[in-house]
């Protein structure tokens, strides 16, 4: 992910507010109310993916997004439910009450509080950075996974009954609704630019089937009486606004906390993708710290109000773009609307087919597998494919938290095995120039008496082991050799560990009459490398370049 954010100050809170400008109204209504028409089935559809009754999807999509409104620092972002945050609610809490009770609501909404506690503390702390240690390869096998996971879930709903003996209604009805929703997603938007609708529009309107299939779905059980037939409804659905409060009895807290710290680590990590990639569409700057901070009080928000954990949705985010939002006014909108539809009578939720819910998380779902990365990881670097497959093994054998754990690890793990083994090149000099290269890449020539290695890592307890190795390896396929001459252009740091090999290094050599020289040693490098005893014991010399270093060592021996 790209993402640790920069550097220069965060903006003012509601400093979009203070700026706003009339032209940019029409844009973030319009964008509020489609996302809002969006979010009605998602957000249901995503409270069933959680456990939960369908109404805490719309009771999370209220609050959240106005507290993103006045912490947050991107322009489209769109908080609420989301398919794998809702999943791993799910996971959390199946062992510690039954989903839709009573006491499964309020875990959910501990959940969410801790963690927004999590990123929260994360964003004054200061270390979104540690996001960057979750690969993209390892990220999408989990969201490949999770994918599955969710889809394999509701098979039995969108069917009305377990293979072999579905419940005819039902699958026709999901079935249906399962095809409807791809041809929309994959054919609606070239159709409707046919007939002549601007190509932007056209995205949003395809982007609106699953309202649509929801209003016809409500529409066929109410004239058809598909629900006598024995299609399930969600039934009734309060109507009212959530009530702002936190039931903290029967807490589980110990049982929550380490859920709480994968879903927060998620929710910033999935949030950050998608607004990330929008934001440079319009050359934006997010600022990391205040993104915890948003998504942490969001969170709170969500708890408060009856909600479950939530994060940015890269495709409404994307739904938010596409619909001209140029200021998170777009997502105030959008709140509102949907606290006005609970305000309303509810009364025409209560027909929703479940069978229509279930496809519209399925295609939902799908349509985050990508397999652009695992085609190319395993073509570029076979190791991030592994643990790309690993990581979707994971989620799909161990279950959701051990993927997460285990993704983590694997990311960690790749880049430490990496830097323990760092690419260590022989140089020779091109003849008649003062560039070194390679000499398995390039002609060069070399001097019996002259040992030219370039290290290209930084040193550390991990790999200084592994560099001293490689370092004798060509000593003794170069006997002649006297002098050898570390390049440290590529090294970046050398930590204790990496020093004490390198006084080791100096002294053995020395002991075999062969000297020890640096050449083109970076700044930071070698005010550190003063403070030690290297360089005062150091047998050979420090050069500034490689070229210094042949010129003088190598003039007499080519």
């Amino acid at each position: 992910m790209s993402g640790a954010g920069p550097t220069r100050a965060a903006p003012r809170l509601l400093g979009w507010l203070r700026d706003y400008r009339r032209a940019d109204l029409a844009g973030d209504v319009g964008a509020g109310i489609v996302v809002a028409m969006m979010m009605i089935p998602q957000g249901m559809a995503y409270a069933l993916v959680a456990g939960l009754p369908p109404v805490a999807g719309l009771y999370a999509s209220i609050v959240p997004p106005l507290l993103y409104a006045v912490f947050g620092t991107s322009s489209t972002q769109s908080v609420g439910p989301m398919a794998i945050i809702s999943l791993m609610t799910a996971s959390a809490l199946a062992p510690l009450a039954s989903p839709g009770s009573p006491l499964y609501g309020m875990l959910a909404a501990q959940l969410a509080l801790l963690s927004g506690a999590v990123l929260l503390a994360c964003g004054l702390l200061r270390v979104g950075f540690l996001a960057n240690f979750f690969s993209r390869p390892v990220m999408n096998g989990f969201t490949l996974g999770s994918a599955v996971v969710i889809a394999l879930g509701q098979l039995r709903t969108l069917l009305g009954g377990a293979l072999p003996h579905p419940h005819v209604p039902s699958a026709v009805l999901g079935l249906g609704t399962v095809a409807l929703l791809l041809f929309a997603r994959r054919a609606l938007a070239p159709l409707l630019c046919r007939l002549g609708l601007p190509g932007a529009a056209a995205d949003v309107a395809a982007r609106l089937a699953p309202m649509v299939l929801v209003l016809g779905g409500i529409g066929l059980v109410a004239g058809l009486g598909l629900d006598r037939a024995g299609v399930q409804v969600i039934g009734s659905v309060p109507a009212g606004l959530p009530r702002l409060a936190l039931d903290a009895s029967a807490a589980a807290w110990p049982d929550l906390f380490k859920p709480a710290f994968l879903i927060g680590f998620m929710s910033f990590l999935i949030a950050m993708s998608g607004a990330q990639t929008l934001a440079l569409k319009r050359s934006e700057t997010l600022h990391t710290d205040r993104e915890l901070v948003a998504l942490g009080l969001a969170n709170a928000g969500s708890a408060l109000s009856g909600g479950f954990p939530v994060t940015g949705s890269l495709s409404r985010s994307a739904v938010n773009f596409a619909a001209g939002a140029r200021t998170q006014l777009a997502g105030v909108v959008t709140a509102a609307l949907l606290a006005g539809a609970l305000v309303l009578p509810t009364g025409w939720l209560a027909l929703l087919p479940l069978p229509v819910l279930a496809a519209t998380i399925i295609v939902a779902v799908l349509g985050m597998l990508e397999w652009t990365t695992l085609r190319t990881a395993w073509h570029y670097d076979r190791a991030d494919a592994l643990a790309l497959l690993a990581t979707a093994g994971g989620v799909l054998l161990l279950g959701v938290e051990a993927g997460v754990v285990l993704g983590l690890l694997l990311s960690l793990g790749t880049m430490i095995w990496r830097e323990s083994r760092p690419h260590i090149a022989v140089l020779g000099r091109i003849p008649q120039t003062e560039h070194f290269r390679n000499v398995d890449r390039y002609t060069v020539e070399t001097a019996p008496g002259v040992l030219l290695l370039r290290v290209d890592a930084g040193l550390f307890f991990g790999n200084i082991e592994a560099v001293s190795r490689r370092i004798e390896d060509e000593l003794a396929a170069h006997p002649a050799a006297r002098d050898l001459v570390l390049v440290l252009s590529a090294v970046n740091a050398i930590d204790s560990s990496a020093l004490f090999g390198l006084l080791d290094l100096n002294r053995s050599l020395a002991r075999r009459g062969i000297q020890l020289h640096f050449a083109e040693v970076k700044g930071p490098v070698l005010d550190r490398l003063r403070a030690s005893a290297l360089l005062g014991e150091l047998s050979g010399r420090l050069f500034l370049s490689t070229a210094n270093a042949w010129d003088a060592l190598a003039r007499h021996d080519v």
